[in-house]
């Protein structure tokens, strides 16, 4: 066994590509520290979002900090930037998106017992507090991610990768 040259990684990603029909978004409901925000958008571009809507004081990805971070695969995406999640969400559900919250909330089910829509839009909120109570309500199905250690919780960079992954996952 060896590693991947670029030719390679080319055909590797090709074949993924072409095997994954699924159509997976992203709504940050007040992400604000741009690093965050910087690692959401590269994890994105890895993994096909379709949307990304960023709502309330999520920093934006054309902020310095952000845009380091991305490394550039801010490109390979599309975004709505709007003032109130009110409106994203309204924006997302007029697109045909079923809404599913990552946070931990009382009734919050395993994101693994999760079944996702078609066109699945995975919630994720602020750094400290999680998920506004506008989008929680406004959820189909809220998850969390199951942690065997004594931290509580993730950073929200690395449980929007979590749960990037698991839904495509579960939709292959």
């Amino acid at each position: 066994m060896k590693n991947l040259d670029s030719t390679g990684l080319k055909r590797l990603h090709r074949e993924w590509r072409r095997r994954t029909e699924t159509d997976v978004a992203l709504l940050l409901d007040s992400v604000q520290t741009p690093y965050n925000v910087g690692a959401i958008l590269r994890t994105a571009a890895a993994y096909r979002v379709s949307h990304l809507w960023l709502a309330g004081a999520t920093a934006a990805p054309t902020h310095s900090k952000t845009a380091k971070t991305a490394l550039g695969t801010g490109r390979y995406l599309t975004w709505t930037t709007t003032e109130t999640v009110e409106e994203a969400v309204d924006k997302l559900t007029k697109s045909g998106y079923g809404l599913v919250g990552v946070e931990l909330a009382d009734d919050a089910v395993p994101l693994n017992e999760v079944e996702f829509p078609n066109r699945t839009c995975l919630a994720l909120g602020h750094e400290d507090r999680g998920l506004s109570a506008m989008v929680l309500e406004a959820c189909d199905t809220v998850a969390f991610i199951p942690q065997l250690g004594k931290v509580g919780s993730l950073n929200v960079a690395a449980a929007a990768a979590i749960a990037l992954y698991e839904a495509h996952r579960r939709l292959w």
